[in-house]
């Protein structure tokens, strides 16, 4: 059976496969799920030979649609002929000229065409038998943009304006004129109960008014809805009634607060459990969408072959991911596969680097466990469920570059896959990429889709004219101008770091930095020297890194449990209390189909807090000294000073099962061998200016054991590297990318 490993990102979309013979197999598709390339000649009025650097078999893109990028209407594709690259259309051509760029629509969604690529299966016959892993960001979109399913929440009585009121925190505090976000949901219903603070039913619920209520919400067009009680994390009697009358009344989906987020705090109960519901109909038809194409006719049974990437990093069968758990789906992908990698390569203290089009995240991992957060803000929507501790900043090798008459800014607008970059054609704006490119970061040969250097030179004129105030701008000030921009590229990841690193307690200059993406290799030397970390490890398969640690993640589940007690009075329990817990992410494992040997218990977590305090410190169950000294040794990491001696409270107690990660085999680095060829030389800019023999490698051509110094550029078929002159590379025995930086950062 086919093992697909599939990320969608903002702008492409990984793909990596595994064969029945155990032969790996990449692709990468845009997100739109198209393909591009560019026409080769025009042999009749409905046939075009096409120039790309994919090979599929005889009418591979039949059913699809093609278009030219500089405008027009899609024609359909009726056949393709893969020995001559000849597409034959429903129509005529019309106008489309040689050289000219296109790309090819599929009607299905993104990772189905690439796993189509992959497996090399023409639209409209099924997969070949396949398990699929899948990380994707269409809840992330969904929700940016706005694009959710028209929504009610259903609140107690007097609660209607919970999420207009929120926190009351302002979020520049300095504005004039405050414009809040408009609310999720389409309205808003009252619920006519109330339980006590100890879960005890202080006004019984009236079925019937909710049913009734309920009736009149379906009928104004609403079909998804959102259930959160007053205290319901202490007794979800009501909640679950109100749902129950809910899908009676004909709500497609109902999100329920107390399965969601079964913990005290009414406000980030009741926003996470909006989020579910406005984008579980997105999320939801999105993945039915690709397990039929995944599944086609072999039945039910096989449904489960679909897995999904949760924000955590674990995975969670398709049919029962909650959409609230989507929202960092992608970017825990890249976490997993970048910690796989660096422990590989012999290094356990990592910060991960992931640059892509749309955005860069960023993590640390400290060598024992995964760093999870339990509340995290997406866009304007705060959600209580468990995510790695990612850092996202809109930095990526899309984000458009600015100028708005007073600075020079990047991002955090990006170009996406449509229309993209300047150089993609499409008449995209001037972005990073095109920086990248026009520096001579980047070969505009390797790309995977046809380039326009012109047009990427065009923007960037126009871009300077811009900046020097419409009178024009001299060749010679256009390099400084985009090496300024890349700066404040740079400066912005480096900051974004700081937040997962220095901000809590942990210095980068501890760490090596795992650079990864499409655009991470390209910045990692230069974002290094800004944090003074003096090691760069550049993983093989580096552009497909996401898709990577799909194949590295493990089935996983959490299970919690809301406490509120003093330590001194619960701790001869909490052994026991940890155990149920335990127990109950066990079976949850268990459900996901697998077997019971292969499950571990891989944390068991105590949030603890000073008494009158409500931000927690989480520290592990088991380990040197007691639970009050582990709190007092995070407390003084974190704020430098050590704890008043007031009593501790438990917060909560969490647990983490999952199926038994892979084995991780040590790669050395591998004997030297003789330096390697340089397979071109190269104008490159510099912090000095433009150098005319830069040697270029290709990676594939870089034997375990080769070492070279920069300044150089290792090129390969999903991204490049850029080794900068202070540094220098060897290769080891995982093919990986060990760059190491010569001098203090003070002296690059």
């Amino acid at each position: 059976m086919w093992r697909i490993f599939v990320d969608t990102g903002g702008t492409f979309t990984d793909c990596l496969g595994v064969d029945p013979e155990g032969v790996t197999h990449r692709a990468k598709v845009l997100s739109s799920s198209g393909l591009r390339g560019r026409i080769g000649a025009k042999p009749a009025p409905r046939r075009l030979a096409l120039e790309a650097t994919w090979q599929v078999p005889d009418d591979f893109f039949v059913g699809c649609s093609l278009r030219p990028l500089g405008g027009g209407e899609p024609v359909p594709v009726v056949g393709y002929e893969a020995a001559s690259g000849v597409v034959e259309l429903a129509a005529e051509a019309g106008r489309w000229l040689p050289g000219e760029g296109f790309e090819i629509s599929s009607p299905e969604e993104a990772p189905v065409l690439a796993a189509r690529l992959i497996t090399q299966t023409p639209h409209g016959q099924p997969l070949p038998p396949l398990s699929l892993r899948l990380a994707t960001t269409r809840g992330t979109n969904a929700l940016l943009e706005r694009r959710g399913a028209p929504t009610a929440l259903w609140v107690t009585r007097g609660f209607a304006d919970l999420l207009l009121i929120g926190t009351q925190q302002r979020p520049d505090l300095f504005a004039l004129e405050v414009r809040k976000p408009e609310p999720l949901y389409q309205q808003v219903v009252e619920v006519e109960e109330r339980l006590a603070a100890d879960g005890s039913v202080v006004r019984p619920l009236d079925e019937a008014a909710v049913e009734a209520s309920a009736r009149r919400s379906v009928a104004a067009g609403c079909t998804s809805a959102a259930v959160a009680l007053l205290h319901s994390y202490r007794n979800p009697t009501h909640e679950l009634a109100v749902a129950r009358s809910l899908l009676r009344a004909g709500f497609e989906r109902v999100s329920i607060s107390s399965r969601l987020a079964p913990l005290i705090r009414i406000l980030p109960r009741a926003e996470t459990a909006l989020v579910d519901a406005y984008l579980a109909p997105v999320i939801g038809n999105y993945l039915e969408r690709v397990a039929a194409a995944v599944t086609g006719d072999r039945g039910a049974e096989e449904a489960g072959s679909v897995h999904v990437m949760t924000s955590a990093g674990g995975l969670v069968r398709a049919a029962s991911f909650n959409a609230k758990d989507s929202l960092l789906s992608g970017p825990a992908g890249g976490v997993v596969g970048a910690v796989a990698a660096g422990q590989t390569s012999g290094f356990d203290l990592l910060i991960a680097f992931d640059m892509g089009g749309t955005s860069t995240d960023v993590s640390r991992f400290g060598g024992d466990e995964m760093e999870y957060v339990y509340e995290h803000q997406v866009g304007d929507a705060h959600l209580v469920a468990p995510a790695l501790a990612i850092e996202t900043v809109a930095a990526g090798g899309g984000s458009v570059c600015s100028f708005d008459g007073h600075r020079l800014a990047v991002g955090p607008h990006s170009a996406g896959a449509d229309p993209g970059p300047a150089c993609y054609g499409a008449g995209g704006p001037l972005t990073v990429t095109d920086v990248n490119l026009l520096l001579g970061r980047l070969d505009s040969e390797r790309f995977g889709i046809p380039i326009d250097l012109a047009a990427a030179r065009r923007s960037a004129r126009h871009f300077a004219e811009q900046v020097a105030g419409g009178d024009g701008a001299a060749d010679s000030a256009i390099e400084p101008l985009l090496a300024g921009l890349l700066a404040i590229a740079n400066e912005r990841m480096a900051d974004a770091i700081r937040s997962i690193s220095l901000r809590l307690g942990y210095d980068p200059e501890d760490h090596a930095l795992v650079a990864f993406g499409g655009a991470g290799g390209q910045h990692a030397c230069a974002v290094a020297e800004l944090l003074g970390i003096r090691t760069v490890l550049v993983p093989a398969d580096a552009g497909l890194l996401s898709a990577v640690g799909l194949g590295a993640a493990v089935v996983e589940r959490f299970a919690q449990r809301q406490v509120l007690q003093p330590l001194a009075e619960v701790e001869p329990t909490l052994a026991g209390w940890l155990e149920e817990l335990a127990e109950e992410a066990r079976r949850a494992v268990l459900g996901e189909g697998i077997a019971g040997d292969r499950i571990v218990v891989r944390q068991r977590r105590v949030s603890l807090r000073l008494q009158g305090q409500e931000s927690a410190i989480e520290v592990n169950a088991t380990g040197a000294g007691s639970l009050v000294e582990r709190f007092a040794a995070r407390y003084g990491e974190l704020y430098g000073y050590p704890p008043s001696a007031r009593p501790i409270e438990v917060e909560s107690l969490r647990v983490v099962a999952s199926s038994r990660p892979q084995p991780r085999a040590s790669a050395a680095l591998a004997e030297e061998t003789s330096p390697p060829q340089a397979e071109s030389r190269r104008r490159l800019w510099l912090a000095d200016g433009w150098r005319a023999d830069v040697p270029l490698f290709l990676r594939s051509r870089l034997a375990a054991g080769t070492s070279l110094a920069g300044p150089a550029l290792v090129a390969e078929v999903h991204c490049a590297t850029l080794v900068g002159e202070h540094w220098e590379v060897r290769v080891d025995g995982s093919k990986c990318l060990v760059l190491s930086r010569l001098v203090p950062a003070e002296d690059c």
